[in-house]
């Protein structure tokens, strides 16, 4: 039994093929891949409310079923904040730029951005208090001072530490974004 769409004997056809990445641009994406600290630490998170679940089954067993439910509630949060990290990241469409964070998410419209620029300063490592000199890329607002700029991606954050290549290509995507929509 053949199967062509396994094979390389059939022709390629173009007239079937559409753009997928950017055929709609009022949908909101994330113009990179997650980083490897991002998806490690979120997959150790997982791999935890796995054995936490477990937990819960073998209390349930026992027959607490108050203390299964709370074992059960503790692996639901660790499962959400997994799912949350999994998320975090500048997401861009048509109507703006997003940034998500762990506890909130930040839109900007298009309209109220004045540029986004990568510079040379110090950025935090893995997010933590610890400073290092990277580069950020960074949105300033026509709604703000020049000076109040908000970070929007940096080479030393989990999804771009030892990655300098991904962060140029993150950088350029989210700034070409803002060169198409920003003029509104």
């Amino acid at each position: 039994m053949p199967l062509p769409f396994l094979t390389a004997d059939r022709p390629f056809e173009t007239a079937d093929d559409v753009a997928l990445p950017f055929e709609d641009r009022e949908r909101w994406r994330r113009p990179y891949r997650p980083g490897p600290w991002r998806v490690a630490t979120a997959a150790l998170a997982l791999l935890l409310a796995s054995f936490v679940l477990l937990a819960a089954v073998a209390i349930a067993l026992t027959g607490s079923v108050s203390d299964a439910g709370a074992v059960l509630g503790i692996s639901a949060l660790v499962i959400v904040a997994a799912l949350r990290l999994l998320r975090m990241g500048v997401w861009v469409s048509a109507r703006g730029v997003r940034q998500v964070r762990f506890p909130f998410t930040r839109t900007v419209p298009w309209d109220r951005v004045a540029v986004v620029r990568t510079v040379q300063q110090p950025v935090r490592w893995l997010g933590m208090p610890r400073t290092v000199q990277g580069q950020a890329l960074v949105l300033v607002r026509r709604d703000r001072p020049a000076d109040d700029t908000a970070m929007l991606l940096t080479t030393h954050g989990a999804d771009f530490l030892g990655r300098p290549e991904a962060f140029d290509r993150a950088s350029d995507a989210v700034e070409a974004w803002a060169a198409e929509y920003g003029r509104g």
